[in-house]
């Protein structure tokens, strides 16, 4: 399962690998609950669920109770050209559950540790460019 973190504070965001005998702690929350971040290495922070979705990809919907994956008719515009047209998708429960594969959350308090000290910044490796290709048509 991944998490997904994101400050709003400084807009960064980045994501950490959890393994399923971790995950327990997550299993049967719903979108909005908040929960202490210690059990996967964010000593001191506190996050809130937003969303996610599951290993077929399907996101979460808040407004669907449980964990079922559920066909939802949905307004594609409320204005425009598209106004009141509607179509059908599909959307799994507000509940995390062992077939959720990524939990989006924010922070909402901090820790005593910075987000850089604990996740470092990785620096981008340079691509090389490719040489420059004759032109055509000289000689």
């Amino acid at each position: 399962m991944k998490i997904v973190y994101s400050d709003p504070k400084s807009g960064r965001s980045g994501q950490m690998e959890l393994p399923a005998d971790k995950a327990a702690p997550l299993m049967n929350k719903k979108i909005g609950e908040e929960f202490d971040a210690s059990f996967i290495g964010l000593t001191g922070y506190k996050l809130k669920i937003t969303g996610g979705s599951d290993k077929s990809g399907f996101p979460m919907e808040k407004s669907i109770d449980g964990t079922a994956k559920v066909r939802i008719l949905r307004e594609v515009a409320s204005s425009g050209r598209q106004k009141g047209q509607r179509t059908r998708m599909t959307r799994r429960g507000n509940m995390i559950t062992a077939d959720t594969e990524q939990v989006n959350t924010i922070i909402i308090e901090q820790g005593e540790k910075s987000l850089d000290e604990l996740f470092p910044k990785k620096e981008k490796a340079e691509k090389p460019k490719a040489e420059a290709a004759p032109e055509k048509g000289k000689k």
